[in-house]
């Protein structure tokens, strides 16, 4: 006799439902017809099926749980995508096992092994790595969907948002206002998403008919103190900027307590991505939006439709992003102060 501890989806099997169906009744979810939840029920009393989480979460199987493999869990972004695949996965009747990466690209094999080395069915990566190849080998040959950022040197499922059409609506919003020297404040360009955010700030630029001043650029601000000292230093620069979009939501926390510890907030200030409390500064932060929740919920759904046994080409989905205009972008140029 078998010793294998019985999975929701032989649950699933035996009742003739989906996983998804037997997750509800498992839950109590009053929708479920009362015939259906009796076979459900049935069906955990003959194979005495026990859900629990915590067991699940130490004992991952196949039939149990895909990976997420994020930078930072405590990121506002990575933690709204995290919310979303599970979401997803709970109502198929699967677990998530997140793991944080952190920033060194070489964490991020690592973490995959550790994931693979448990079973999890596929897994869904935020990547910091320069080169993708080792999940083509071996045991890491999973499905596997890549989320906020593409792979490199491997072929994959990817969702990603529009950054460089973003980045372009947000300096476009501002030379719409007046502005001519506008200041792009990121972290490091090796990073996809701030290297698309870049282009996009240049070609806006370029099609408005103005150059970009490359002594209103920072690239290296990696983190909000790293940003506020960059905004420091371009407000007491010369030429100094009457705008600035930030590539990401750490980058404009920066920016936003620089503005403010200078008295500087006549500043027009677009952020890439919202953050929390950004409506409720003076002036209020304009944002480009893109949703977090959106992505994790098409990455995961991509995902499952590769574990039902979708063999298509891989995919590249790019989701749109939209401004919110709440009045720091808005503002017109100040006129330049006179430097000491």
């Amino acid at each position: 006799m078998s010793s294998r501890r019985p999975t929701l989806r032989d649950v699933s099997s035996l009742a003739g439902v989906s996983a998804k169906t037997v997750s509800r009744v498992i839950n109590d979810d009053p929708a479920v017809a009362p015939g259906t939840a009796e076979k459900v029920q049935a069906a955990i009393r003959e194979l005495g099926f026990f859900p629990n989480p915590v067991a699940r979460s130490l004992r991952v199987g196949r039939d149990d749980a895909v990976g997420l493999v994020v930078e930072n869990i405590a990121d506002p972004f990575f933690a709204e995508v995290t919310s979303a695949v599970e979401e997803v996965a709970r109502e198929r009747g699967m677990f998530v096992v997140i793991a944080s990466a952190g920033y060194a690209p070489e964490n991020e094999r690592v973490v995959v092994d550790g994931l693979t080395n448990r079973r999890v069915a596929g897994l869904i990566i935020t990547p910091t790595s320069g080169d993708h190849s080792y999940l083509g080998h071996g045991h890491s040959r999973l499905p596997t969907v890549f989320v906020d950022r593409p792979p490199i040197q491997h072929d994959a499922d990817t969702v990603l948002a529009d950054n460089e059409g973003g980045a372009r609506l947000a300096t476009r919003h501002l030379i719409d206002h007046g502005h001519r020297r506008v200041a792009f404040i990121g972290d490091r360009l090796h990073i996809y998403t701030t290297r698309l955010r870049y282009q996009g700030f240049r070609a806006a630029m370029l099609d408005a008919g103005l150059q970009v001043d490359e002594r209103l650029v920072r690239v290296d601000a990696m983190g909000a103190q790293n940003s506020t000292a960059a905004t420091v230093e371009l407000l007491t620069s010369d030429p100094n900027p009457t705008a600035v979009i930030s590539a990401n939501a750490r980058t404009s926390l920066g920016v936003v307590k620089a503005l403010h510890q200078e008295d500087r907030t006549d500043i027009a200030h677009v952020s890439f991505d919202d953050f929390q409390g950004a409506e409720s500064l003076n002036p209020p932060v304009t944002a480009v939006y893109q949703d977090p929740q959106a992505l994790g919920r098409q990455a995961a759904e991509l995902l499952f439709d590769r574990l039902n046994g979708d063999d298509t080409p891989p995919r590249r989905v790019v989701l749109p992003v939209r401004l919110i205009v709440r009045g720091s972008g808005e503002l017109p140029p100040a006129p330049m102060p006179t430097l000491p």
